[in-house]
């Protein structure tokens, strides 16, 4: 990878520089004359060994090749030249992987240059405009633009044409255990359904009686809901000497927020009636220490 960029900072070009080198790979087409458009011989373009996404599903390669077959490669590939007559896929992996099933000898594509760093992001950009992103997937991304590049939650709203009540709400999903994300995944629960879920105790559990019980997302909202009565009324009865009231709806989406813009899991500690408390940062490895050291030191 490229040294001597500040991640934290972003890149300079910045996002939406590099979000309308994407959408221009989508607007460009190999029947008209483009004055930055090539053919090149499928042999001399590599993929990305940095792509985000691995897995690239049969069925939908297939459907894609079929196209291809019978239409040609609509959409040029974006390429940056990593050597003399080679090139790398900046964009466009799977109608490079669909062509080569389709026997095709040549590709259309547009030339661009850019940095190790830029590659990586622009293949997240990308991702995260495919229509097929499970919201994990969606999620992930986003998290990887903030954690790599240091891009803020308004800056990829902007630049993606989201809105930041969105992005924020899919990455407060990552605080999910990882077997509800899973689910997610599989499609067995909605984003609505995890999104309901995340102020729970025992997220698994009620992602279960969910997916069992066929729930909405509003019978979700409501059985979160009466967890949390039923652990309000166990919590104002003290146990011992040291029990603590339930926390609040507010306190546990902030606890949510943070974790999200930290990446790890974040408890709020308040004293009732009192101004001060406590918070808990938990990390699940060295590594993760690292990071949230060097977010904090600002390097």
């Amino acid at each position: 990878m490229a040294s001597g960029i500040d991640r934290k900072r972003g890149l300079g070009r910045g996002l939406s520089a590099l979000m309308s080198d994407v959408a221009e790979s989508e607007a460009v087409v190999s029947a008209g004359p483009v004055a930055a458009e090539r053919t090149i011989p499928i042999e001399q373009i590599s993929a990305n060994p940095d792509q985000p996404r691995k897995r690239f599903e049969d069925g939908d390669l297939d459907d894609l090749t079929n196209s291809i077959r019978e239409k040609g490669v609509i959409q040029p590939l974006i390429v940056r030249s990593i050597g003399t007559d080679q090139y790398e896929i900046v964009a466009g992996e799977r109608r490079w992987r669909a062509a080569q099933r389709a026997q095709l000898h040549a590709l259309p594509v547009v030339v661009r240059e850019f940095t190790d760093v830029e590659v990586l992001e622009v293949a997240i950009i990308e991702n995260i405009q495919r229509a097929d992103l499970n919201p994990i997937e969606e999620a992930a991304g986003y998290r990887q633009l903030m954690d790599r590049f240091g891009h803020t939650q308004e800056k990829m709203a902007e630049a993606l044409g989201k809105s930041r009540s969105h992005i924020a709400n899919l990455l407060r999903l990552l605080n999910l255990p990882e077997a509800v994300l899973e689910m997610v995944r599989q499609g067995g629960l909605s984003a609505g359904h995890a999104r309901a879920l995340i102020p729970a105790e025992d997220p698994l559990k009620l992602a279960q009686q969910i997916i069992k019980g066929g729930l909405s997302v509003r019978a979700a909202e409501a059985l979160v809901k009466k967890e949390q009565a039923a652990e309000m009324v166990d919590t104002t009865v003290p146990k011992s000497k040291g029990a603590v009231v339930a926390k609040d709806a507010d306190t546990k989406a902030l606890e949510g927020d943070l974790s999200a813009a930290l990446g790890m899991k974040v408890v709020l500690t308040h004293k009732p009636g009192q101004e001060d408390g406590q918070m808990t940062l938990h990390y699940k490895s060295l590594e993760e220490l690292d990071e949230l050291c060097r977010k904090l030191g600002g390097g």
